[in-house]
């Protein structure tokens, strides 16, 4: 860590025994993320339940390049945290999913949701049920009346835009879900 582990108790009194339990799995982030800027971890018993014993709430909040992680653990969803180490671990955990998700993004493992084609429709033949769009690189892709969704065929003119799915059809590519953009439909 570029900066000195943090270690908050609210509601409770400082334990060296949570303290040490705390920067082991700290550390243990440390080692699994080198590029780990900041961690701060609040340890607290946020108020009185109707339980015989506390119940202890857990976050760890993590600053890497370029974002944010926050791991919380709260007491109202996890019985179990009655026990402070329970609550810790749980939190560090969580906190070490998020950064396994944060490593595999920045190694580019997983996948970006790329933005469906675009384009216009620049033909439509109503009699025989199909139409055509131009894509924005300047493609011709020919378009079925039962391509579009919510049955919007007939709403479409010349000009309308569209999202589509393309696929390779017998004469040429063509799309197999045709979106409309506007109002009450996709949108950028």
């Amino acid at each position: 860590m570029q900066q000195p582990l943090q270690i908050t108790f609210r509601d409770i009194p400082h334990s060296e025994n949570v303290e040490v339990v705390v920067r082991e799995k700290a550390e243990k982030l440390d080692q699994f993320f080198d590029k780990i800027m900041t961690c701060r971890v609040m340890v607290e018993s946020p108020h009185s339940h109707h339980h015989q014993g506390r119940l202890y709430h857990v976050r760890v909040d993590i600053t890497v390049p370029g974002a944010e992680l926050i791991a919380s653990r709260s007491p109202d969803k996890h019985h179990a945290h009655e026990d402070v180490y329970v609550a810790i671990r749980d939190a560090f955990d969580e906190a070490k999913r998020q950064l396994q998700d944060y490593k595999r993004k920045l190694e580019g493992k997983i996948k970006a949701h790329e933005t469906p084609p675009h384009g216009q429709v620049y033909e439509l033949v109503p009699d025989q049920d199909y139409g055509r769009i131009q894509t924005e690189d300047g493609r011709d892709i020919y378009f079925h009346r039962n391509s579009v969704v919510r049955g919007d065929y007939d709403d479409l003119e010349i000009g309308s835009e569209v999202r589509f799915v393309e696929e390779a059809g017998e004469e040429g590519p063509q799309a197999s879900t045709v979106h409309v953009v506007g109002k009450h439909h996709i949108a950028d």
